[in-house]
């Protein structure tokens, strides 16, 4: 199945974005899989659901399908510095549906590997809790707007300054987010044995 995705590889125009929220199941998560350029190669039907697409117009299809323009780009650097280098990270994103809504998740992103070679990636995705996305879309706000600026060096430079004043890595800091309502993260931590 995989080997014939390569054919289908295409180019999605996304949605222009509606400003309408989708709220996900607390019990329910989203899972995907991807070649090591970023195609979905699987999905579950909870992504399906959300996100608005089928199937079909998932699989082969880039997974940035459902990026938000309200995503600063240093936060998918940041996110493909560390899944290349073979580490695991966590980090809340604004998606896309296909009707342009959108909806917030937390997203624990980590290699697939075959021994020791990389051969994909793994995405795994909860609902991100009311109390965290209030802080995180003001600090992703800001990297957006430094952006625009001074392109993505500037918007690091800003992220780097903000977790330096707060002593913190990017890791820590989503986690501590996350985890001042909620003691899920080891939670997030056992979804990588799905696939195992």
């Amino acid at each position: 199945m995989e080997l014939n995705l390569y054919m289908n590889r295409r180019q999605v125009v996304t949605p222009p974005p509606v400003n309408q929220e989708v709220i996900l199941s607390k019990k329910d998560f989203i899972v995907s899989r991807t070649d090591l350029r970023g195609y979905i190669t699987y999905t579950n039907d909870y992504f399906m659901q959300i996100c608005e697409y089928r199937r079909d117009e998932l699989l082969g299809a880039n997974h940035n399908i459902i990026r938000h323009p309200d995503m600063p780009r240093v936060i998918f650097k940041l996110l493909w510095d560390r899944i290349r280098a073979g580490e695991k990270v966590f980090a809340f994103v604004k998606n896309l549906t296909k009707s342009g809504r959108y909806y917030w998740v937390l997203a624990e992103v980590e290699p697939a590997k075959k021994g020791d070679k990389i051969v994909g990636y793994y995405s795994f995705r909860v609902r991100a809790p009311r109390h965290a996305l209030k802080e995180i879309a003001k600090v992703y706000s800001s990297l957006l707007e430094a952006e625009k600026r001074g392109g993505i060096k500037a918007s690091q430079n800003l992220l780097n300054d903000f977790l330096s004043k707060k002593n913190l890595t990017y890791d820590e800091y989503v986690q501590k987010l996350f985890k001042k309502g909620f003691g899920l993260v080891g939670f997030l931590r056992g979804f990588g044995n799905i696939f195992r």
